[in-house]
């Protein structure tokens, strides 16, 4: 053999495609980790609910088995068929939140987001975010060049208030639709290089937390505010609400600073028995603090660098604007979702419930991260492997 057809073998060798095992190893350890955790968070309270320790548990697996699956389907479908039905994607992201107003829509702490449908429960507003990805992804890519332009921008920006109103609107979940608009704007910022408008928004949104801040703590009585106004007081001063709205956030700093170094072990929290209201959603984190310590957080928080880190490397070596743009979502949502649950879990920001990726209880959710995972490494099983670094 010549040497001109050694290297034609050779280049057809390194254009070979193959699935991302980095990442699925990487979300394989972040799911058995956060199976172990939710055992041990929530057996206490599925026993004193349900009679059995273990329901909220064999409930996460079935959906993460289900997720699996899903993951796995999606890995193989040529994302170019999303492209196809990105306006379909858009506009059902707004018709699904519609459902929580039918007669399958049931309540659950006071909040009605969850539709029973043959028997499973489906939160729309998770699905509505996967949908709103895969529609933007579209809409940023045919624009191409012109979402640079201020009508571009604006276009693309009010596309995506639309459907985060529709799901403050219709479920009253403030951090779905935050996290939408959160979404929303990673994407912008890497397709758009004039960085003064993302200086200009930030400045705008600070102002905003500002004076919602300066309302809340001017209000001559706490009875003059609103529910979000009071949690905002709570976040102050949450010893001063440790018997109403700061209990949660009290409880989950016992949590975390009992834990120290090493944490008290697996299953030994005291938290968990009652005393930290909803521990096995979006507050597990404070359980992982206590039971593992500050070792067992930073391994939580190092598996989530890695994710996102892989996620950026798949974006990067991504044969276009769409597919790159695809997993850029992805990585925005796991991104704001793990930085905001932690935030909340210590305190740092107002509590809002958003839950932590792959740990919390919640099937929908995990359900529909890990098809943004195969979402994802359906890009990158499309990329030639020599792209991907």
């Amino acid at each position: 053999m010549d040497e001109a057809a050694k290297q034609r073998v050779k280049e057809r060798f390194r254009k070979r495609f193959y699935p991302d095992y980095g990442l699925f190893l990487i979300v394989l350890f972040l799911l058995t980790f956060g199976l172990i955790m939710l055992l041990s968070v929530s057996s206490y309270e599925s026993k004193i609910t349900f009679g059995d320790s273990n329901t909220y548990f064999y409930k996460q697996l079935k959906a993460t088995a289900i997720g699996l699956v899903m993951m796995l389907i999606t890995t193989f479908i040529p994302y170019g068929v999303y492209k196809r039905f990105t306006g379909i994607a858009y506009v059902f992201s707004g018709l699904i939140l519609l459902s929580v107003k039918t007669s399958f829509a049931y309540s659950a702490n006071g909040a009605t987001r969850w539709v029973r449908v043959a028997g499973i429960s489906i939160q729309p507003a998770e699905i509505s975010k996967t949908l709103m990805i895969i529609a933007l992804a579209g809409f940023i890519s045919e624009l191409g060049k012109r979402v640079s332009t201020l009508r571009g921008f604006v276009l693309t920006l009010v596309m995506s208030l639309i459907p985060a109103a529709a799901v403050y609107g219709l479920t009253k979940n403030l951090s779905s639709a935050f996290i939408i608009v959160s979404i929303s704007l990673i994407m912008l910022f890497v397709s758009c290089p004039n960085y003064a408008r993302f200086v200009v928004l930030g400045l705008i949104g600070a102002g905003l937390a500002f004076l919602a801040v300066f309302r809340a703590v001017n209000a001559p009585s706490p009875s003059d505010l609103g529910f979000r106004s009071n949690r905002i007081l709570a976040w102050l001063h949450p010893e001063n609400y440790a018997a109403g709205k700061g209990m949660q956030t009290v409880q989950a700093l016992y949590a975390i600073g009992s834990g120290g170094l090493f944490g008290k072990g697996l299953g030994e929290s005291m938290q968990k028995l009652g005393y930290l209201p909803e521990a096995q959603n979006d507050m597990i984190f404070s359980i992982v603090c206590e039971e593992l310590g500050l070792f067992g957080a930073a391994a939580i928080i190092v598996l989530f660098i890695m994710l996102i880190y892989r996620l950026r490397s798949i974006a990067d070596a991504a044969p276009d604007m769409f597919s790159a743009l695809l997993v850029v979502g992805v990585m925005g949502h796991i991104a704001v979702q793990v930085i905001l649950n932690i935030a909340v879990v210590t305190n740092t920001i107002p509590n809002t419930g958003i839950t932590l990726p792959f740990f919390s209880n919640g099937g929908s959710a995990v359900i529909m991260q890990l098809i943004e995972i195969g979402i994802a490494s359906g890009v990158a099983f499309r990329t030639p492997v020599s792209e991907v670094h």
